[in-house]
C-alpha cells in the first residue's frame, strides 16, 4: 500500500510507502513501478542518484534538464531531512512559477515526485543528509540547467534561519528565471 497526497502545485505528490515492523525493525516496499503507472505517474525510471551533504543547510538546486532529457524526480531521504522544492516552469501553465515545499525526513519516511516541467530543489535541515533519488531521464550535461535559489521573483521562503547556505559555484552562479529560455 501506498499513500499519496496532493499538494498545492499539482501534479507534484508526497508519498508515503506502508511499513511492517515488529520487534526487529521494519521491512517497506519503497518503489514499485506497477504502483505508480495505475496512480498515473511515470513509467520509465532509468537512473538512480544518491546524495551526501556534509553539512547543515546546503543548499541544491534549482536544478532541472531541458528536453529530450527533462527528468521526473521521486526522491525520498535515507539520513536526516531536507526542506525540498519543486518550482513550475511550464510556460502557459496556472502555476508557472510558483513553487511547492515539503520536509522529506527519514523519520517521516515520506518521498516527493516532482514531475518534468519543474525546477527543483532541497535544502539540508541536519548535517550529514543522505538523499536517494530515481530520474526518468539519464542526466546530460548538455541538457542541465538551473535558476537561481533565491529568485526574488519567487519568493521561496528557505528555513535558513538567518544562515547562508552551502552552494556549488554553479548554484551560486545560476541566472533568474526570467533570464531563461524555458522549452515546457
Amino acid at each position: 500500500m501506498l499513500t499519496i497526497n496532493k499538494l498545492a502545485v499539482s501534479p507534484v505528490v508526497e508519498l508515503i510507502p506502508r511499513q511492517f515492523g515488529d520487534h526487529r525493525g521494519f521491512f517497506s516496499e519503497t518503489f514499485n513501478q506497477g504502483r505508480l503507472s495505475e496512480a498515473g505517474f511515470p513509467d520509465t525510471w532509468v537512473q538512480d542518484n544518491q546524495s551526501l551533504s556534509r553539512e547543515r543547510f546546503t543548499l541544491r538546486g534549482l536544478h532541472y534538464q531541458e528536453p529530450p532529457f527533462a527528468q521526473a524526480k521521486l526522491v525520498r531521504v535515507l539520513q536526516g531531512s531536507i526542506f525540498d522544492v519543486a518550482v513550475d516552469i511550464r510556460r502557459g501553465s496556472p502555476t508557472f512559477g510558483k513553487w511547492v515545499s515539503l520536509i522529506v525526513s527519514a523519520d517521516a519516511f515520506n518521498q516527493i515526485l516532482v514531475p518534468e516541467g519543474f525546477a527543483h530543489g532541497f535544502l539540508t535541515l541536519e548535517p550529514n543528509t543522505e538523499v536517494f533519488y530515481k530520474v526518468t531521464a539519464p542526466y546530460s550535461s548538455a541538457h542541465d540547467r538551473a535558476i537561481r535559489w533565491d529568485d526574488p521573483a519567487l519568493a521561496i521562503d528557505w528555513p535558513l534561519n538567518g544562515n547562508d547556505p552551502h552552494l556549488s559555484d554553479k548554484d551560486a552562479a545560476a541566472p533568474l528565471l526570467a533570464d531563461v529560455t524555458l522549452v515546457f
